[in-house]
């Protein structure tokens, strides 16, 4: 029981998150990665339907602006999830290795 009170980071990350039904999540630190999946997902989404109607012809300055947005939004999101993801294994793999 004491173990559960005071847990160290790594048996934190191997807890069991409440359960997403939808995306079957073990682990806290499983559930953060899904999350930064399905958004990279959502906004790669976005991308393809900007870039599909400048391909069938609305190729307006307006809207190569508006895709020229969302592809660096699209950067931004993925380096902030590559960062986050490798800070907190970094982390993880720091608490594992002091027990």
């Amino acid at each position: 029981m004491s173990n559960y009170i005071n847990p160290n980071l790594s048996q934190v990350a191997a807890m069991p998150a409440s359960q997403d039904k939808q995306s079957g999540s073990a682990s806290w630190f499983q559930a953060m990665a899904d999350a930064w999946g399905k958004t990279l997902d959502a906004q790669a989404d976005v991308i393809t339907a900007k870039s599909d109607a400048i391909s069938g012809g609305n190729d307006s300055p307006s809207a190569i602006t508006q895709l020229t947005t969302e592809s660096l939004k699209m950067s931004f999101l993925s380096n902030s999830s590559h960062t986050s993801i490798s800070t907190v294994g970094e982390a993880l793999d720091t608490m594992a290795r002091k027990q």
